[in-house]
Formats: structure tokens, C-alpha cells, sequence
């Protein structure tokens, strides 16, 4: 069966490479890409404050606006990289950003979003905008994959894993970072996050639980001394020339515990590589 991606875009040049790069990840297995876009009313109406009622003059031209710019990116894409084993669908509609993503997620059985770490709107230095922040958060049903700006495709060759080892892995949340080392040949450098020299029994069960899962892939295991977290792993990425970071995002752990938000900021508003939250 193929792999379901879904790829939010607002058409800005940010969301195009995204669309890019998820494409190259994925150019070796069969996958069904979900392209959505969220209408925007601003540009066509005075009272942005109220939403256009279906059928209205406004909304049908945010409507024909999203289905035209829709017909640019299918050629977009074609011109730059006529993959037989990927299908390309397109959504137009209204409302809310987080509610479209998970009605489309439940709708086509989505497994992972893709998407650009800022939107058209994107200020200089807050490279993580508040959409991408928002799905990471608020989206459970799958991993989310954010994209810095402009990345250009590389098959990634080291994937960095943060840990404390603290909580017990699942097989299923390791799945998609599996599924790409071993598409990529890519290794697997598990990062640990403690400043105690010694695991304590519980963190060493559960590394040798994370070794079982990852019995496929090649791995190594870092210990990271940095007193700051985000800093910390920033620096190991750019001094290794990391590809790209995945941790997991268990509930409320991404704004709290170890992925506080200063990670988000120093991993996420100054990232280079691609972020995948797993699930």
C-alpha cells in the first residue's frame, strides 16, 4: 500500500521547498502525496474578522486563487522530478489550519505531515513559525517533519536521536525514523541527555530496549555533557554535519521536561536540518 504524506502549503517559496525535500526523502517508495492549502480571505475582503459565507463573491475568489495556484505547483513539481511511483492530490478549503490538517488526517489515513518551518509571512530570525510549533504540538496521530527554509536535498547519512532513556520506547513511535535509515543507509547517533555519568537501572533497560528496536539500522550512542539542551545538540549537529534530528513527542513533553521550550527555540528557530517528531 502506498505511504500517505500530507504537505500544508500556502504557496510561498518556503512551502514549495518542503514539498521538495519530502519528495526526495520519499523518491524510493510508492507514496500518495496530500497537497493542502488553507484559503486565505484577507486579500478579498475588507472585514477579515468574519469569514466569507460558501458561494459568496469572496470566498469564490479565494477559492479559484487556491485551485490556480494549485495548477502552478502540480507543474512545479513535474518539472522537477517526474517520480512513476508518486500520485499528487490537492485540497483547497477555509477555516482553521490544525482543523483541515486532522480532517484530512483522519479522512485519507495520513502517516506523516510535512511541512516548511515559515509560512509567506515569515519574519527574519523566527525560522520555526507558529503553524509548524502548532503541529508539532497539537498533532498526535502522526509524526510531523519541519523543514527548514533553504535545505536542499541531501540523502541524510546521520539522523540525530535525543534521550534521557527515562521513558520506556515503542516500537511503533521508532517506526518512521527506522523506515528512513534504512531507506537512506543513514545511521542513527542516539544523543543522550544527562549530566550524570551513571544510567540508572531503569535508563539502562530501556537503552537496551531502544538497541533491540533498532536492530535494523545502523546506530552509535553520544553522551552529551552541554549544560543547555537546545545548545547542546545544535552543536553536535553542526559539528558533525548532521542530516537531520527526530525525537519522540510524547504529550506536553515537547514544552516541558527535557523538549522545554528554549529546545524549541535553539533546535527549532535556529535549526538547519529537518525536525521529525515522532508519535
Amino acid at each position: 500500500m502506498n505511504k500517505r504524506i500530507l504537505i500544508p502549503t500556502d504557496f510561498s517559496k518556503n512551502a514549495l521547498n518542503a514539498i521538495r525535500y519530502t519528495i526526495d526523502l520519499y523518491a524510493k517508495l510508492n507514496c500518495d502525496f496530500y497537497f493542502l492549502n488553507v484559503y486565505d480571505f484577507e486579500k478579498y475582503t475588507t472585514n477579515s474578522l468574519n469569514i466569507p459565507a460558501e458561494g459568496s463573491a469572496e470566498f469564490e475568489l479565494a477559492k479559484a486563487a487556491s485551485e490556480k495556484n494549485f495548477v502552478k505547483l502540480l507543474d512545479s513539481i513535474a518539472l522537477h522530478n517526474e517520480n512513476p511511483k508518486h500520485n499528487y492530490y490537492t485540497k483547497s478549503t477555509y477555516g482553521f489550519l490544525s482543523d483541515a490538517i486532522k480532517k484530512l488526517i483522519a479522512e485519507k489515513d495520513i502517516e506523516l505531515v510535512a511541512m516548511g518551518t515559515k509560512g509567506a509571512t515569515g519574519s527574519k530570525g523566527v525560522l520555526f513559525g507558529s503553524n509548524t510549533v502548532m503541529a508539532m504540538e497539537k498533532i498526535r496521530e502522526c509524526p510531523v517533519l519541519a523543514i527548514p527554509e533553504n535545505i536542499s536535498f541531501q540523502a541524510p547519512k546521520e539522523i540525530v536521536f535525543p534521550t534521557d532513556y527515562k521513558d520506556s520506547f515503542k516500537r511503533a513511535e521508532l517506526n518512521y525514523l527506522i523506515e528512513i535509515g534504512k531507506m537512506h543507509n543513514a545511521e542513527i547517533a542516539i544523543l543522550h541527555l544527562n549530566k550524570k555519568k551513571e544510567l540508572s537501572e531503569t535508563q539502562l533497560e530501556n537503552q537496551q530496549l531502544l538497541k533491540s528496536i533498532l536492530d535494523e539500522v545502523n546506530y552509535n550512542f553520544y553522551t552529551l555533557s552541554e549544560s543547555h539542551l537546545g545548545k547542546g545538540i545544535q552543536t553536535f549537529v553542526e559539528s558533525r554535519n548532521s542530516d537531520m534530528v527526530a525525537f519522540i513527542n510524547r504529550k506536553h513533553l515537547f514544552f516541558g521536561s527535557v523538549f522545554s521550550r528554549p529546545l524549541v527555540k535553539e533546535i527549532g528557530y535556529d535549526s538547519k536540518v529537518p525536525i521529525l517528531a515522532l508519535h
